[in-house]
């Protein structure tokens, strides 16, 4: 059970390998590594770059980045005058195309379908994306014995895990934490748990999530003073796979080529009792995508 975790995340990765081929494209004088989002007689390319999703339409030899630029706090919209511009042998309208991968695909694929009647795209079923993190932050321990609600530093890293086509919205992570003992609280604690997480809002800059926790292992080290009247000093210890059912919150902002992200873990655990205090354990860190 200890390495239940790991398993599935071995498993995961060698039943969906999808990876999307890149190929470099030079837009005014810039070379760009750009995946092929739908080809035809326009073609659709994007990539993530500098922590901006950027997208180029391609029809012919002539490549054309979209932009949507802010003025005075208006966008500008220049995109769907390039299209227009693309477009203007078909019978289709850009008014409702949003700057955004499931928009520019749907009105691609639809242009092309108008210009070539014999015209046929494949979907893909999905399309994973992964990220690499570290963060640290501190924890009060709310969910063990911690008599003077101590703050302890933690540490940790995670492998996140996004299908951005049919489930954007949703993530696997397989996070190893470390909490730190400090000479007012002698305790420790290694865990690695199985995370869910649900964005409730997502954007190409920022996202909010509910982080949900099904699973954990947990190894304990705890030297605990017993006082009456002396000190006594007993060390005490050990491991258990739990189902905690916690509940936090987290943000992501992309910067660079990841994100920043901050996360309050564990604010309630449906199966783990409290020691009486409020919890509290905030991390801060970053990702990379992979």
């Amino acid at each position: 059970m200890k390495y239940l975790p790991l398993h599935c995340l071995f498993l995961m990765l060698l039943s969906y390998p999808v990876i999307q081929a890149q190929q470099n494209y030079t837009v005014s004088g810039t070379t760009y590594s750009l995946k092929t989002e739908v080809e035809g007689t326009l073609t659709l390319l994007w990539n993530t770059i500098d922590g901006e999703y950027r997208y180029f339409s391609k029809k012919g030899n002539d490549i054309v980045e979209l932009k949507n630029t802010k003025v005075d706090g208006d966008y500008q919209e220049e995109y769907k005058d390039i299209l227009r511009s693309q477009t203007s042998d078909a019978v289709v309208t850009v008014d409702k195309v949003d700057l955004t991968l499931p928009s520019l695909r749907t009105f691609f694929i639809t242009y092309n379908t108008k210009v070539d009647p014999s015209y046929t795209v494949e979907t893909a079923s999905i399309e994973l994306k992964t990220r690499l993190g570290g963060f640290a932050g501190i924890s009060n321990n709310a969910y063990f014995f911690n008599p003077e609600n101590s703050i302890l530093p933690v540490l940790g890293v995670e492998f996140e895990i996004i299908d951005e086509v049919r489930l954007r919205r949703h993530a696997i992570v397989f996070q190893f934490r470390q909490l730190i003992s400090s000479s007012d609280y002698d305790f420790s604690s290694s865990q690695v748990s199985f995370n869910y997480r649900f964005k409730f809002i997502k954007s190409e800059r920022f996202d909010a999530f509910i982080n949900a926790k099904p699973a954990a292992f947990t190894s304990i080290s705890r030297n605990q003073v017993l006082v009456e009247g002396e000190e006594v000093t007993t060390f005490t210890g050990g491991s258990e796979f739990q189902f905690p059912g916690s509940f936090g919150i987290g943000f992501d902002y992309a910067l660079g080529n990841g994100y920043l992200t901050f996360l309050y873990n564990d604010i309630v655990a449906i199966n783990l009792d409290d020691n009486g205090e409020f919890p509290v354990e905030l991390t801060l860190g970053y990702k990379w995508n992979l």
